[in-house]
């Protein structure tokens, strides 16, 4: 990674710090309950061992009631919390679940916590704005009272919303694959991500054999015909004019050629970041666009150029198959990821199994990143990229 601005943190709406305390609220309900289902489970299971038909199915519904239970917390950290990226319930291994279960007692204790200072608290508000009614404060003494319930006030938000960071890290660190299903899966994901790579590599080559074939040569042998008539013109008049001709064909080829080049390699980036760059190409855009890239530092070469062409190629199609009258580019880091997500207003219909995108997410790909496009008939369009960064 290289240095780029300033330290750009996690953005929160106002209806997700509404939602905060409610989602730790109902995780503390939750909490009891798997608390509850894991007390049974644990004695349960220990009739095990003296009848063994009972015990195999008590393991059947403990697996059953245990992932409907992960469901519910997968709802409720995804609903309330607005968690993302959070492993499916029903990938996980039911030892995990069940670990997932036992852990969650740590976030629901904390949060229950919490909620009883925040009570203690509110009861003693209550106390000392009865006094201050009664004028039995002065009010130096009320202030200083006003002061120190602003601060532990605040401080049990912090709290709050930390608890719920924690229930999230938790949701993603156990109800994600073990290591040796991960390491099945990376390479599963390498093995497609290379061959994939080859395919693209091949594609960009052949398309830009078309695109020197079709546009740039056909261009130049036009523009050796015109000298030629220049040449063999008798009429000075005639002569200049068809010189003129031939130096506009000139410019526009090396118009087309710097197109080309910057679809192989975008050069730009070598002297300007990602945002400036896309400032230019939006400039070119027959669609407005917007720009908000924030990165708290510069990211290497590879994953600039990746992130260069999936913009490109979603401002492509948004001019010229959706119809669209505003696009949106925002790039940011979060989680660990950088993330470019581009929007449209346009009529939709993106297929993203067609040769632009599915070649994009190959490009994707191949940097371990992932590639989403959403994109119903009627729009609008989404097109989110994310990356791994260091």
């Amino acid at each position: 990674m290289r240095k780029a601005g300033g330290v750009v943190a996690e953005r929160r709406t106002g209806r997700w710090w509404l939602r905060l305390p409610l989602g730790v609220a109902v995780g503390i309900v939750t909490a009891a309950v798997e608390f509850a289902f894991l007390a049974v489970a644990t004695v349960a299971s220990s009739v095990r061992p003296v009848a063994p038909a009972a015990g195999r199915r008590v393991a059947g519904l403990t697996d059953r009631y245990g992932e409907r239970l992960v469901r519910m917390e997968h709802r409720r950290l995804a609903g309330l919390l607005a968690a993302e990226d959070l492993p499916a319930p029903n990938t996980v291994a039911t030892r995990r679940q069940l670990g997932y279960l036992a852990a969650r007692l740590l976030p629901g204790t904390l949060g229950l916590l919490a909620y009883a200072v925040l009570g203690v608290g509110l009861v003693l508000a209550g106390i000392v704005l009865r006094a201050a009614v009664r004028g039995e404060l002065t009010l130096l003494d009320a202030l200083s009272q006003i002061a120190v319930g602003a601060v532990l006030l605040l401080l049990n938000v912090q709290a709050v919303a930390s608890i719920a960071a924690l229930d999230i890290r938790l949701a993603r660190r156990l109800l994600g694959p073990g290591s040796r299903a991960e390491l099945t899966r990376r390479v599963h994901e390498l093995t497609t991500s290379r061959a994939g790579v080859i395919a693209a590599v091949d594609a960009e080559r052949q398309r830009i054999e078309r695109d020197l074939h079709d546009g740039l040569q056909q261009r130049l042998v036009a523009l050796g015909m015109l000298l030629g008539r220049a040449r063999r013109a008798r009429d000075a008049d005639r002569t200049h004019a068809l010189l003129a001709q031939a130096h506009e064909d000139v410019q526009r080829a090396i118009e087309e050629l710097r197109e080309v080049a910057w679809r192989v390699y975008p050069s730009a980036l070598d002297d300007s970041d990602l945002g400036e760059v896309l400032a230019i190409v939006a400039r070119g855009s027959e669609v407005p666009v917007r720009i908000r890239c924030e990165l708290p530092v510069r990211p290497e070469r590879q994953v600039e150029t990746v992130l260069y062409f999936v913009a490109c190629e979603a401002l492509t199609n948004a001019a010229k198959h959706a119809a669209a009258t505003l696009v949106t580019v925002d790039i940011g880091v979060r989680d660990g990821w950088i993330r470019m997500r581009v929007h449209d207003d346009g009529v939709g219909g993106a297929d993203p199994t067609g040769r632009g995108l599915s070649g994009l997410a190959r490009r994707v790909a191949a940097l371990d990143g992932r590639l989403l496009v959403t994109s119903p008939a009627g729009g609008p369009t989404t097109v989110l990229a994310q990356l791994p960064c260091d």
